[in-house]
């Protein structure tokens, strides 16, 4: 059945459980597009992506034909889209935000967030600018400065344009700095999350500061051994469902969930959830007692993550 389980944010407005998550999925062959048409004639109502997915266009266009399609209105739906490190500088981030808006082309966005806790110095059309070593381009001028850019940020919200502020990929030594300067305490930190890689503690933490979490590559990454693992499969087979659908039963128990996919099938079976009893919740909890991977780790060249500081 449909997952239609909201959670409420610090400020009280709601985030759906399950959402679309668009990275990775290309603009080419209306992939993307269609991925999202697909989505909301499913169920979904929370779609997720970014400025530096470069999909933000047509992601846009899925949203706006598909609320057709589907009799919904744009109420009806959450939207995030997100700041890119080549913007980070607080002088380019109400741009970025009206350039993130025209792409998307729908009205207003429900959650902007500050996707890393970097800043890199800008250059036109290059999303990951690089030195000539190879490592990525650091703004000097902002120099990990990442209070300012949330300052900038928080003005947003006085445009009426935006209904919440988020962060993402944010650490709890990086969290506590925010919050010694932040007038606005992030509604969401968007962090990668499953059974290989927890995060018990920063979801604690969250929890303690009024901050939701949601999980991105919840079933896991690039050359995740996940869903071939025993637990998860003895478990989908119990309730004739897949692995992922397992993943995703208990990732909703601890967050809301961003899985990513082109495949209708799947993005259909992604919000066929179920209830899982406490000793198979268990079970998946334990998987990280011998099995603990960390997917996406870009060499930021500054501490990002818990394991950097």
């Amino acid at each position: 059945m449909v997952y239609q389980k909201n959670f409420k944010l610090n400020n009280g407005n709601i985030i759906p459980a399950v959402g679309l998550g668009t990275w990775q999925s290309s603009e080419e062959n209306d992939s993307v597009y269609r991925a999202v048409k697909t989505a909301l004639a499913n169920g979904y109502r929370h779609i997720d992506t970014a400025m530096a997915y470069g999909n933000e266009a047509e992601v846009g266009r899925g949203i706006r034909d598909g609320l057709k399609e589907s009799g919904l209105s744009r109420k009806d739906i959450f939207v995030t889209t997100k700041l890119a490190p080549v913007h980070g500088r607080p002088s380019l981030v109400a741009k970025a935000f009206e350039d993130s808006l025209a792409k998307l082309d729908i009205e207003y966005i429900d959650l902007y967030m500050m996707h890393w806790p970097v800043a890199l110095n800008p250059e036109p059309g290059v999303m990951i600018p690089l030195r000539a070593d190879g490592s990525r381009d650091l703004d000097e001028q902002v120099n990990g400065r990442f209070e300012d850019t949330w300052a900038a940020m928080e003005k947003l919200l006085d445009t009426g344009k935006v209904k919440n502020l988020g962060v993402a990929n944010f650490a709890i030594p990086n969290l506590e700095r925010l919050l010694k300067t932040a007038k606005i305490i992030p509604a969401v930190n968007q962090v990668e999350l499953h059974p290989y890689l927890p995060q018990n503690k920063l979801i604690d933490y969250c929890q303690s500061k009024g901050i939701h979490v949601t999980a991105y590559s919840p079933l896991g990454s690039t050359q995740s051994t996940l869903l071939q693992d025993a637990t998860l499969n003895k478990i989908a087979e119990a309730h004739k469902i897949s692995v992922a659908q397992v993943l995703l039963s208990w990732g909703v128990t601890r967050s809301s969930v961003l899985p990513k996919s082109i495949n209708p099938d799947r993005i259909k079976s992604n919000i066929d959830l179920v209830e899982l009893n406490d000793k198979e919740i268990q079970e998946i909890n334990d998987i990280s007692k011998s099995n603990t991977k960390r997917f996406v780790r870009p060499a930021w060249g500054v501490p990002v993550f818990d394991e950097d500081f």
